[in-house]
């Protein structure tokens, strides 16, 4: 395993601004308004010849109890523990506050290495700050500006004992070129999977049931998640790297700055993802604003799963289940057929068949078929239901080949495509979902004439030189 370094501090220090420099890009979502991070987001960090995992934490505060505050608490301190040395941030300009003292303190007893930054010190403004922060007994102070990137060689030097004394990373490619978390360096690929629904429907409970560990923040609260989080583990023998996202509302309720910027983070992880699954409340599903979500994921040609959370509260399961799957193809018949299944993150319940069917989207998604079977298919449906005939003429479908995967996208070669009415687009579509067990993934269906791929088209015919009308009569004279 690589070297794990956790930033941890008070709420507006800059965790989240250096762990964005420390990752060569602005992941953390970034905000004047304290408390902005509350999950743990792990990334892939690179400074001079080091490279490391670094994790951006919530903004430490005093409280132990049960509020959202306190699980934050509970969760920065958990990260301290699973990592290898902490960064201890204050805020320079603000100097050494009562809190700081106090976490330190914690930081002391936690019995990992702990490194001081004192972010925010350029110029004199954080020169007092600086002083300050010799009293807090964890060491030399490191200056640093996480926004305009002073003091990361002086990081390098404090940093670069503690990852020499932790080993080489044994896991890790020779000469591998880190990049951004979207990535993950591991000798398989992992599938990528993005959870999305509306506030409160259980993504993030969902994640920590799958992985079986409590590594999200979670609580009655909506709105908790504000990143989109990725976690990359194993999942019954498929590695995964997994997105959680903050819970999508109707845009005429997003208001403030900072769900706008959570919500744009959530579309970022649906267009990165493979499978999108669409999370749904069984209590309430199929809303408004579900259906936008769904929707969005067949835009974006994302494999798409719809999972209905909370089955354990369902009294009338196998009524209710009929009834979902009977609106949801009747509410996106464009999704027809996309596996539908009730889960319980509550207790595990379902989650094997949900692995199941990602993974059967995830195959259907690459699919491949021959040209010669697409033709051959063509033609039969062709003969079933010939195209229209507008004006007295009739559009040929001469040719058909698949042109890419991911998703499945298929070029007709036809006469007058631009004539041909979105009906018989839509019977084609339906007849390729059906009759090649492709449910649920989008499908694209491009109709073109031969005439757009001669490069001849629409050319004028030259005019013969006179040179030419001479050669053609025979009067051209020798020389």
């Amino acid at each position: 395993m690589s070297f794990t370094l956790a930033i941890v501090g008070r709420p507006n220090v800059g965790k989240s601004t250096l762990f964005n420099r420390l990752v060569g890009r602005k992941i953390a979502l970034v905000d004047n308004q304290p408390g902005v991070t509350r999950d743990l987001r792990e990334g892939a960090a690179r400074l001079g010849d080091l490279r490391f995992t670094v994790v951006d934490t919530a903004g430490l505060e005093d409280a132990t109890d049960d509020s959202l505050q306190g699980r934050m608490r509970r969760l920065t301190e958990r990260a301290v523990d699973m990592a290898d040395a902490a960064l201890f941030i204050i805020d320079a300009r603000a100097g050494v506050t009562a809190n700081d003292e106090y976490f330190a303190e914690i930081l002391r007893r936690s019995g990992r290495p702990v490194l001081l930054a004192a972010n925010k010190a350029e110029g004199n403004a954080g020169q007092a700050g600086m002083i300050e922060a010799y009293g807090l007994g964890l060491g030399d102070p490191i200056g640093l500006s996480a926004e305009h990137g002073e003091g990361m060689s002086d990081l390098l030097v404090a940093l670069q004992p503690l990852v020499d004394a932790k080993g080489p990373d044994e896991e890790a490619e020779a000469d591998v070129d880190v990049e951004d978390e979207e990535r993950l360096i591991t000798r398989a690929k992992p599938l990528q999977i993005a959870v999305v629904g509306r506030p409160n429907a259980g993504k993030s409970t969902l994640i920590n049931q799958i992985i079986g560990d409590d590594r999200l923040l979670t609580g009655p609260e909506a709105g908790i998640t504000r990143d989109a989080i990725g976690l990359s583990f194993d999942w019954h023998g498929t590695p995964v790297r997994m997105f959680d996202t903050a819970g999508m509302r109707k845009r005429a309720k997003v208001q403030e700055k900072l769900e706008k910027l959570s919500v744009s983070d959530g579309l970022r992880a649906v267009k990165f993802a493979e499978v999108v699954v669409v999370l749904l409340d069984a209590a309430i599903p199929f809303e408004t604003q579900d259906l936008r979500i769904a929707d969005l994921a067949e835009r974006e040609g994302r494999a798409v799963v719809v999972a209905v959370n909370k089955w354990d509260l369902e009294p009338e399961k196998q009524q209710k289940l009929k009834d979902l799957r009977q609106g949801f193809e009747k509410l996106l018949p464009q999704l027809r057929g996309a596996p539908l299944i009730a889960v319980s993150a509550k207790t595990g319940k379902g989650l094997d068949k949900l692995h199941d069917a990602i993974l059967k989207a995830h195959e259907v998604w690459n699919i491949r078929i021959s040209t010669a079977r697409l033709n051959q298919w063509l033609g039969a449906m062709v003969e079933a239901h010939p195209p229209p005939a507008p004006g007295g003429r009739r559009i040929k479908l001469r040719y058909m080949t698949q042109a890419k995967t991911r998703p499945p996208g298929f070029v007709v070669m036809c006469s007058f495509p631009e004539k041909l009415p979105e009906a018989y687009s839509r019977y084609l579509v339906n007849g390729l979902r059906e009759d090649f067990n492709l449910p649920g993934t989008p499908i694209r269906l491009w109709m073109r004439s031969q005439a757009e791929d001669n490069p001849y088209k629409n050319r004028k015919k030259s005019t013969p030189s006179r040179l030419t009308k001479h050669v053609k009569k025979g009067e051209t004279k020798k020389g």
